[in-house]
């Protein structure tokens, strides 16, 4: 590939979000959001309490032509102007994401561009390289409604996972603490909100896998502790309910900071010649205030250097899949239109899995 501009269009559709964007990378690596649009489909599925597939995939189904003829409009290209189409393949929910693909595939497959299938978890990876330099090598730390992780990221395509969730994503259990107190969908924000007016000491929640020498999580156990919790007080005052809130996100701020102390320390260990390390943060329930300020404090415990995108780049986003796309289309790669959507789909293709394999693949 030449080492022009190259002018991506990218589609999400991996959950509840149908989006559309067009990136451009300029020939010095610089990044840029020409156009973008993010449909959310939050109301569509808070009457069921969380993500109905069928009702995702019909969705996407309804909005995705019209989200990209705007994010082109506002970008002011054509399909003639597109350098390729890059599409989120995985992990997701296969519904949405064989929406995603077909269309993109389909736009490759009448202009003649190439076609890229990506990662999801690779947009996130690579979302501050859009932007700004962020040279290689960096510890990432994804925290999603569906993936609690930290990956060291070498470069596009080089990825070593060094701790996971064992059970529950981070984004699984505030979603679930918020369905067993009555809070409604979506559940992040709205126990971030009763947190705020609770007292964080009231409840003593479990620490899961504090202190271990690793840097993997569990949440499963701490979501039985509040539920367990939440029975035992029976009827529930408007300041119970405040107070299982700012304990549960304290217990869950702690283990965020035991966790990523380690995975500094196994990333300065694996990158002894960095003065600094730098560690990106990303996902949704990053934008969580009280975590994202622990985040930061154990950051500068551990003489890191901190980044993370705007929350609106945060969470699942078309922006970033193009410039997954574009980076790797600067290296020469494109996939051919026969990729199948990846229902699970691990960034890090070397490590074994940390439990195991499921019908439809490696489960992390």
């Amino acid at each position: 590939m030449a080492a022009g501009p190259l002018t991506i269009l990218g589609i999400e559709t991996s959950c509840d979000e149908t989006a559309a964007a067009v990136v451009r990378r300029h020939k010095d690596g610089r990044g840029e959001v020409l156009g973008q649009r993010v449909l959310s489909q939050v109301q569509d599925h808070a009457p069921y309490g969380g993500v109905v597939p069928e009702i995702a995939a019909r969705a996407h189904i309804q909005h995705l032509d019209r989200l990209v003829a705007e994010a082109m409009a506002e970008a002011g290209v054509g399909f003639a102007d597109l350098s390729g189409v890059a599409a989120t393949a995985g992990p997701g929910l296969l519904g949405g994401l064989l929406v995603g693909l077909t269309f993109a595939k389909g736009v490759a497959m009448a202009h003649g561009l190439p076609f890229l299938a990506v990662n999801h978890l690779e947009g996130h990876a690579l979302t501050m390289r859009l932007l700004g330099h962020y040279p290689f090598p960096y510890l990432l730390l994804l925290v999603s409604g569906g993936h609690t992780q930290f990956q060291m990221v070498e470069g596009v395509g080089r990825y070593v996972r060094i701790g996971t969730t064992i059970d529950d994503a981070a984004g699984e259990a505030f979603d679930k603490v918020a369905k067993l107190l009555g809070l409604g969908y979506p559940g992040g924000p709205q126990v971030e909100a009763q947190a705020r007016r609770g007292n964080a000491q009231r409840f003593e929640f479990p620490r899961p896998l504090k202190g271990r020498k690793d840097c993997n999580f569990s949440f499963s156990g701490l979501k039985t502790a509040v539920r367990e919790q939440i029975e035992d007080l029976g009827q529930l005052t408007d300041q119970d309910v405040a107070d299982v809130c700012a304990s549960f996100e304290a217990a869950v701020a702690e283990v965020m900071v035991d966790r990523l102390g380690r995975a500094l320390a196994i990333f300065a260990e694996a990158h002894p010649g960095l003065c600094r390390p730098h560690l990106v943060v990303a996902g949704g329930v990053a934008a969580n205030r009280a975590l994202r300020r622990a985040i930061e404090e154990e950051a500068a415990r551990g003489g890191a250097s901190l980044a993370a995108p705007p929350n609106h780049l945060c969470t699942d986003n078309a922006a970033m899949i193009a410039w997954a796309g574009a980076e790797r289309l600067a290296l020469g790669e494109q996939d051919g239109l026969d990729f199948s959507a990846r229902a699970r789909w691990p960034l890090d293709q070397v490590s074994a899995p940390v439990y195991g394999h499921g019908k439809l693949g490696a489960k992390a």
